[in-house]
């Protein structure tokens, strides 16, 4: 029987990262990076990509590669793990992070209902669950061939229940209703991916609660009092579920939802 250090060991493998350069992207990088594992980091903005592979390489010891791609083009997207296998060999896990969030500057975006666009919602889903499902399509004999293949998708609290538009009240921030509308069919996506993808690829999700990120003092306080453990998220609280997920130690989970928001969705 391997112990709990064997079980999380990712040594050898190779994770592909999508929003790689944001703040959950980046920290989940750096946790399977942690457990040994070398990372692609996929993200639009070139320079941030590469601050991240060299913050891993230097504080990890992880090799990597910055692959910059806008997950709207549908032909820079399927290069992706030609790049990945190129560099490394192999894919072993998937990580689809990337989204368009409710603090995106789109217009039609974080407005009222009425106002929203159609224009930004094609382009949210495109992103949002599109591209997860190219890739996860793309990738699946790579990770098939791994041996340990795992997909991982990051969620939301809003993907699971309607928005409290309460919340909100007095400030600038909003909730689209295609970024919930699309991490709702992401989910979906994972338990459809878990059964045609089984014996050799595992795919699960993670949804995250709120994550403080300066939000308003109005907002935070509100989000505060309905949360059972009265803190909003930080990223460190991911990393655990991740290394769980992309590891040995989940072997015998697939098609799950791990909820991380200090009891958000308990209610």
């Amino acid at each position: 029987m391997r112990d709990l250090k064997s079980l999380f060991d990712l040594s050898g493998r190779v994770a592909l990262v999508t929003g790689g350069a944001g703040f959950i992207g980046s920290t989940i990088a750096d946790a399977l990076a942690e457990l040994g594992a070398s990372i692609a980091v996929v993200d639009l903005r070139r320079n941030a990509i590469e601050e991240v592979c060299s913050r891993l390489r230097n504080e990890r010891g992880a090799e990597t590669v910055a692959i910059p791609v806008d997950l709207e083009d549908e032909m820079a997207l399927r290069t992706i793990p030609a790049v990945t296998v190129q560099m490394f060999g192999r894919i072993d896990i998937l990580v689809n992070c990337a989204a368009l969030v409710g603090t995106c500057d789109l217009e039609g975006w974080g407005v009222p209902f009425a106002d929203q666009s159609a224009k930004t919602w094609r382009r949210a889903l495109e992103v949002n669950l599109t591209a997860p499902f190219i890739l996860s399509q793309i990738c699946a004999d790579e990770l098939a061939k791994s041996g340990h293949g795992s997909i991982v998708n990051l969620l939301s609290i809003y993907g699971l229940s309607g928005p409290d538009e309460r919340l909100y009240e007095g400030t600038s921030m909003g909730n689209p209703a295609a970024y919930g509308a699309g991490k709702a069919g992401l989910l979906q996506l994972t338990r459809h991916l878990a059964t045609t993808l089984a014996p050799n690829v595992r795919c699960n999700a993670i949804t995250p609660g709120g994550v403080e990120r300066h939000q308003s003092p109005a907002f935070v306080e509100r989000y505060i009092a309905r949360t059972p453990l009265q803190r909003m998220a930080v990223e460190e609280d991911l990393k655990g579920a991740a290394a769980f997920l992309a590891s040995d130690a989940s072997s015998y989970v697939t098609g799950q939802n791990i909820v991380v928001d200090g009891g958000w969705t308990a209610w």
